[in-house]
């Protein structure tokens, strides 16, 4: 598929927003998420919209978007075909991407109308400092019905935890320039877990921002063909149990460090310091891991979360 591009010329830069629109078999939902990026009440919007080889009406329901859509640009490219990860890294790779603001969006969920309003305002005064704003989201069955809330972070967030724990979805994430640039430096060199852990983890270890706001802009539907679940409720919590004791986490951990070695350059010292002895702890004996696990400053935003951890590593399972 060539790029598809309808532009709407006469934008104004200052502002200008372009979000990272990743599908594949979406029309069940599609419509309703574009019809709330629509919505916003903030504007200039271009989409870009990566489909990974949908066989539904993905991408008639995008190209109809495109005739009609007002705010920007609306360009949609061939996805990858290696799931959604690799799906979003195409996209932070993209060159056609520029603007003073970019965000991540998914094909099933639904935004306040202000979701981007307030991103913008909270990013606005780190002026060249990279940034990502990201926040809770309010949960959602099939017909928009509220299931409940995300857990509600109060730890300040920072590298430490961004080593062990993705606070966000990239749902409720938007970043500056200057943090934009640092993910797609990062993404051309390596790929990553998940795009949302990725941006936390690049930018807080490059001396980022991160501002994590409690009161949630997306809501996040919840149903049968989700990839990524809600972390909400017990069953979320012994899903993360089991990830742990069945070896995901380690796998995980063992990924991530191997990505961030591979912008290693793009971290501070302290940055840098941190993930050697996260790396050398996981690989000592059960007394030299705890202490270096220690030393190592890592930590996850709740207590439970910070015991799970703790336990994994005296098992050698992180």
């Amino acid at each position: 598929m060539s790029p598809q591009v309808k532009s709407n010329e006469g934008r104004s830069e200052v502002g200008h927003v372009a979000l990272l629109l990743a599908t594949r078999n979406g029309a069940r939902f599609l419509p309703r998420q574009l019809e709330t990026l629509d919505a916003q009440t903030w504007q200039p919007i271009d989409i870009f919209a990566s489909d990974d080889g949908s066989t539904d009406q993905t991408l008639s329901i995008l190209s109809e978007a495109a005739t009609i859509w007002r705010k920007g640009k609306f360009t949609l490219f061939a996805g990858p075909g290696r799931g959604f990860a690799e799906n979003f890294r195409s996209l932070l790779t993209r060159p056609e991407v520029d603007a003073a603001y970019v965000g991540f969006a998914d094909q099933d969920d639904v935004w306040t109308t202000n979701k981007l309003a307030r991103a913008v305002a909270a990013l606005a005064p780190f002026g060249d400092r990279p940034a990502l704003y990201c926040g809770r989201t309010r949960t959602v069955d099939e017909t928009e019905g509220e299931i409940g809330l995300s857990p509600l972070f109060e730890r300040q967030p920072g590298f430490g935890n961004a080593l062990v724990q993705s606070i966000a979805g990239g749902n409720t994430m938007v970043f500056n320039r200057a943090a934009h640039g640092l993910l797609r430096a990062g993404a051309l060199r390596t790929g990553f877990v998940s795009h949302d852990w990725f941006a936390y983890q690049l930018i807080s270890g490059a001396g980022g921002a991160i501002i994590y706001a409690p009161e949630p802009t997306v809501l996040y539907r919840q149903h049968g063909d989700n990839l990524v679940g809600s972390n909400q409720g017990w069953r979320a919590r012994l899903a993360r149990i089991r990830a742990a004791w069945g070896g995901r986490f380690s796998d995980w951990n063992a990924r991530n460090i191997a990505t961030l070695s591979a912008c290693r350059d793009l971290l501070t010292p302290e940055a840098r310091m941190q993930l050697d002895q996260f790396a050398a702890a996981r690989q000592k004996g059960v007394i030299g891991r705890m202490l270096d696990l220690r030393r190592s400053g890592v930590y996850r935003q709740t207590s439970g979360g910070q015991l799970s951890l703790h336990l994994a590593a005296l098992m050698g399972k992180f």
